[in-house]
């Protein structure tokens, strides 16, 4: 059946694949082939791309429902009696809609409220009332509740602006009227915002796109997720509020270990929020990572924010004390272990994502997802990278979240499909090798610290003259 998906405008390239990773995890393609996993989408009428309304079609009303009430970035899904560009045609497809659909949810004995909701325009409570009354139309012979319906009808408009104040353009007025399936927790944000969270770093991931790299990740109970870049921990809390076991490691010891305090560290986030506590939080190296040679595929997702130098540099065990190969333990004297710091060295990204590919190749079960940013230097208005690849994955998605005029930053979810063996190891070797001699130079040579905190931006004439081309360029999500 179709439905109207309404979402939040923000983060847009996030929304079609966290929608259809969840529509993955409620089973809506359980009966499907596994390479035809995808939605059928379609846009309303006159309607861009980047509009925050698309139809799409799901196989029930309750994977609908799951999908939309853990959804980040969906505000409501619904069920669609009518639309059209102008009042009457709205009640005449209203009318037109069948009784067995609509008479279930206007029987005497139900609650009901009707919301009025708009994007590109304000309307004013007395224009909202007179909307509201001129639905008489439509049967309704429950009570009216504001509190706590059993049933929610919206009936939504958007406006024919064009393209001036930064919205994707609109040609033609819409109306839509349906009965809410559901939709994204409001109060989730607002709980988990980092500026009331008790021990931060200066990499803490956002609550929201933590949230949003959880669902891409399909963090559920039953699950163990790890994340070897945990710092403060950001991610693995949002993996915890949708009931995953969790697990993490950090190269410094002070964030695993100490914090800033008894009651200021890793797991004093997780006790603030009633979570389950991580099963474990270990002093580890992603270059020389600590499982024993025949571990294997222990996590069902792995999800992080590797280092990339802008906040923090990424660092590894080495320095004057250690290098990786040599033969010999890394040994400290009895009298200078308490509160002993091992020694690192710099850990360029492109080694970084490999040591991480190979992790995630030998530690994930088969079906496991791998979610990780990927930080992009941007010469042109459209993404045109060479992301990361490995023999054991499968890239399923690329959202990019623009962060300046030059720099942005793409989150990329994996699904492991093939097990790891010592010819995909080599293979994969091979693979990394390549694609740091022809893909990444820039980030062995270039400043990404001074193209994200110092960026080119272009003077107000080249803006003027990009605005005038028939092709608008989208840039912060805006339309210039």
């Amino acid at each position: 059946m179709w439905y109207l998906c309404v979402f939040y405008h923000r983060l847009l390239d996030y929304r079609k694949p966290e929608f259809e990773s969840l529509a993955d995890l409620f089973g809506a393609f359980d009966n499907e082939q596994t390479s035809s996993r995808s939605l059928e989408w379609k846009l309303p009428q006159h309607h861009h791309p980047d509009s925050p309304f698309h139809f799409v079609n799901l196989p029930s009303e309750d994977i609908a429902r799951n999908i939309a009430n853990r959804s980040i970035l969906v505000k409501g899904l619904y069920e669609i009696w009518g639309e059209g560009s102008s009042y009457e045609e709205l009640k005449e497809a209203i009318n037109s809609y069948p009784d067995d659909r609509k008479l279930p949810y206007l029987t005497p004995d139900s609650s009901f409220r009707i919301i009025i909701d708009s994007f590109g325009k304000a309307i004013s409570f007395k224009d909202q009332t007179a909307r509201i009354k001129g639905m008489d139309y439509i049967p309704f012979q429950g009570r009216v509740d504001l509190r706590c319906p059993e049933h929610k009808f919206w009936l939504i408009e958007t406006d024919d602006y064009g393209s001036t104040n930064g919205l994707p353009p609109v040609v033609d007025k819409r109306i839509f009227f349906g009965r809410e399936i559901g939709g994204a927790d409001r109060k989730l944000l607002p709980t988990y915002q980092l500026k009331s969270r008790n021990y931060l770093g200066p990499t803490a991931m956002d609550a929201e796109v933590a949230f949003l790299m959880a669902n891409q990740a399909q963090a559920m109970p039953g699950k163990l997720v790890y994340d070897p870049f945990v710092g403060t921990g950001s991610i693995l809390v949002a993996a915890a509020h949708f009931g995953a076991m969790t697990m993490g490691a950090d190269i410094d010891i002070r964030v695993v270990r100490d914090g800033r305090g008894p009651d200021c560290n890793v797991w004093s986030n997780f006790k603030q929020y009633g979570l389950q506590m991580p099963v474990s939080l270990l002093r580890a190296d992603n270059n020389l990572p600590p499982w024993r040679p025949g571990l294997k595929e222990v996590f069902d997702a792995i999800i992080c924010d590797p280092p990339y130098g802008v906040r923090a540099g990424g660092r590894k065990s080495g320095g004057r004390k250690l290098l990786k190969g040599v033969v010999g333990p890394y040994t400290v004297p009895e009298d200078k272990r308490t509160g002993h710091i091992p020694s690192t060295a710099a850990y360029s990204l492109a080694e970084c994502v490999h040591d991480l590919l190979d992790l995630a190749a030998k530690m994930l079960v088969m079906g496991g997802r791998l979610v990780y940013f990927y930080p992009v230097l941007r010469d042109s208005d459209t993404l045109d990278v060479d992301f990361p690849k490995h023999p054991c994955f499968k890239l399923i998605a690329s959202c990019e979240q623009i962060l300046s005029y030059r720099y942005s930053r793409v989150l990329l979810t994996m699904v492991k499909i093939s097990p790891y063996t010592d010819e995909i190891k080599e293979a994969a070797r091979l693979q990394h090798l390549d694609f740091k001699e022809n893909h990444v130079k820039w980030l062995e040579e270039g400043n990404l610290h001074a193209a994200v905190f110092s960026p080119d931006f272009p003077s107000s004439d080249d803006q003027d003259t990009k605005g005038s081309k028939d092709s608008k360029k989208k840039y912060r999500g805006k339309y210039v």
